[in-house]
Order: C-alpha cells, then structure tokens, then sequence
C-alpha cells in the first residue's frame, strides 16, 4: 500500500509502501512515554520503501525496554514522531508511526505487541462516556 505522511507542522513529509498486515499495538514503555500516550500505533516498511519528500528527520539513539539500540526520527521544529529503527538493522526496517500517515484510517492495528507492558485501566476505556467532539 502507497502511504504518504508528514509532521504536525509541515516541515517534514514523506512517503511509503507498507504492508497493512504490519500494522500494530506497541505496549512497551518506550513507546508509552514517546508518544505520552498509553501505547503507539506503527507500521513497518523497508528502507528502500521510505522516501522524504520534504525535509529531513532528526534522529537520537536510545536503549529501548528490550535493550536494542533504537534510532527515534522526528521534525526537529515540531517534535512529531516518524518513525523508529534498529541501529544496525541489515535489512533496515522502520516502524513509521500511524498517527502521521495521512491514510491511517486504512492501518487498522493487526496485533499487539509488549502486551506485558500494557496499561492494566486500558481494557475498560470501552465503557467510558464517548462524544464525537469536545464535550463542551
């Protein structure tokens, strides 16, 4: 699938091809405070599958949950998260995060990984109060 994303403000886009049957749930807790969120959304692509089309992604290396180096690729002027890497990865694959693909309605989460990590409120989130805006 031909995707196409970019950063809240437009200074980085992009391009991919993804397969949709890689997209997925991460629970680590990497992923939980990098996206200040309880989990984050990715799909995976090739690196020869990924083109910047506009700017070019600020990277730092981090030791992840599961002790891997991980490359982390953001607009430096926004903060958006793009995408995360092995470092040292041979083929190179990224985890480009859903949020920023313009046609992440299509990316429907598959599976979940670092369910051990998971928040353990997240299952009872379905019975919450739900509005289609704010509820003011």
């Amino acid at each position: 699938m031909n995707i196409t994303g970019r950063c809240h403000c437009g200074e980085l886009e992009f391009s991919a091809v993804v397969d949709p049957e890689k997209a997925m749930i991460c629970h680590c807790a990497d992923c939980q405070v990098l996206s200040a969120s309880a989990f984050r959304t990715v799909v995976v692509t090739e690196l020869d599958g990924l083109t910047f089309t506009k700017g070019k992604p600020k990277e730092y290396v981090k030791i992840a949950q599961s002790g891997n180096h991980r490359a982390q690729g953001f607009c430096e002027h926004c903060g958006t998260g793009i995408y995360a890497s092995a470092v040292g990865d041979e083929p190179k694959i990224y985890n480009l995060r859903i949020g920023a693909i313009e046609q992440r309605h299509a990316l429907p989460p598959k599976r979940q990984i670092w369910s051990s990590a998971a928040l353990k409120w997240l299952p009872s989130i379905k019975d919450l109060p739900s509005f289609d805006k704010g509820p003011i």
